[in-house]
């Protein structure tokens, strides 16, 4: 079984059902089991600023499935829960992607592993160190805390844990 890590937003509501069902999906695949979850986190977008907050997270599966299998099935979630390609970096109902698979170092046209712009994303970092803090990538040479230590603060501020009780919001800043 390889090791993965894939990474989960939603910035278009129902965003915690969305979370869910993609989750749910993952699971249900006969060639994916589904071993930690981080919390969720509320990021500001990135990118095209211009829209909602996103929820976060990260989860860790193992599979037999290969890396390019694994995107299309990540792919076809998205697609079953309505996700457009509209705008670059724009709203969503769910996006999957596959982080780290089992530290190799793929670079196609489809697919470039380790995430190419992990190092750079608080919001991805932040969940990620819950789980695994020293999951090491090899191609930066530096493992996830270390990673994290060089993202500003003022990004990392950004990125609040959010709770969900009885219906009320409940939020966290990240390391208070």
């Amino acid at each position: 079984m390889k090791k993965v890590y894939i990474a989960l937003g939603s910035n278009i509501q129902p965003r915690l059902t969305y979370l869910d069902q993609a989750i749910e999906q993952l699971a249900k695949h006969d060639q994916i089991v589904i071993k930690g979850q981080s919390s969720i986190y509320e990021t500001d977008p990135v990118g095209f600023v211009e829209q909602e907050q996103f929820l976060n997270m990260v989860i860790e599966v193992e599979t037999d499935l290969g890396p390019n299998s694994l995107l299309s099935i990540c792919q076809s979630i998205e697609g079953n829960l309505g996700r457009k390609r509209e705008v670059r970096w724009g709203p969503r109902t769910i996006d999957l992607d596959i982080l780290v698979y089992n530290q190799e170092n793929i670079e196609t046209e489809r697919l470039i592993l380790p995430h190419p712009r992990l190092h750079e994303r608080a919001f991805v970092l932040i969940p990620l160190a819950e789980i695994n803090p020293f999951l090491y990538i090899a191609r930066l040479d530096q493992n996830i805390t270390e990673l994290l230590a060089r993202i500003p603060a003022q990004d990392r501020e950004g990125v609040v844990k959010w709770q969900q009780a009885d219906g009320v919001r409940e939020s966290k800043h990240f390391g208070s």
